[in-house]
């Protein structure tokens, strides 16, 4: 249950994250969670959301498009770094001893998901918290061929980064006043949304234990 506490905190500090660093911060947490094993923990989907809300009420002085262009390149650039990561590494990360920065866990789940899913993984992962991190690395490791991924890659990057930050994006342009009002209550909201699969997650593995 630590690491679900975990996430919710780090849901929590994604406001910091967009208030102190701005578009370029934004961009390297993207790059960060979707391509480097220790970026399993960051919050990319409540970030992509609350980039976009802020967008729309000009508390990021960037445009919308600026916004959406650098994300998707950052994702589809770090999914090419895990891969790349995988492919050298291999198997020496399943002998490799669990760490603050890396735990093999993650790895066999994205793995036992990656199984389920084949190559499309690189698609619907993009929305799976932690798969997200590793099913790269993971398609690296097993040699998946490279214009395969790099299809799915792009294709994942762009339905993930345009439908969660555009999301943000007209919520915030139609209900402004609303917005900045009750900003508490949506983040709360979103954060709900986006642990559900991680609570559903955690209670099957409890259950099945």
């Amino acid at each position: 249950m630590h690491e679900y506490w975990e996430y919710l905190t780090n849901l929590a500090d994604a406001q910091q994250i967009i208030h102190k660093g701005g578009f370029y911060l934004i961009m390297f947490v993207v790059f960060a969670e979707t391509g480097l094993f220790f970026g399993f923990f960051l919050p990319g989907d409540y970030l992509l959301f609350l980039a976009g809300m802020f967008v729309a009420t000009q508390k990021l002085d960037v445009g919308i498009t600026t916004m959406i262009v650098g994300l998707i390149a950052a994702a589809i650039a770090g999914n090419f770094v895990g891969y790349w990561f995988g492919y050298r590494t291999g198997p020496v990360l399943y002998k490799r001893k669990d760490s603050f920065f890396f735990k093999k866990k993650y790895l066999v789940a994205a793995e036992e998901y990656y199984k389920k899913q084949g190559a499309f993984t690189l698609i619907i992962g993009r929305f799976v918290p932690i798969v997200r991190t590793f099913a790269p690395i993971f398609a690296g490791i097993v040699k998946l061929d490279f214009k395969k991924f790099a299809f799915y890659n792009i294709l994942g990057a762009f339905f993930w980064i345009t439908s969660l930050t555009l999301l943000g994006y007209f919520l915030g342009m139609k209900f402004e006043k609303e917005v900045n009002q009750y900003l508490s209550y949506i983040i709360l909201g979103f954060i709900v949304i986006t642990t559900i699969p991680l609570i559903t997650t955690f209670f099957k593995k409890s259950f099945n234990k």
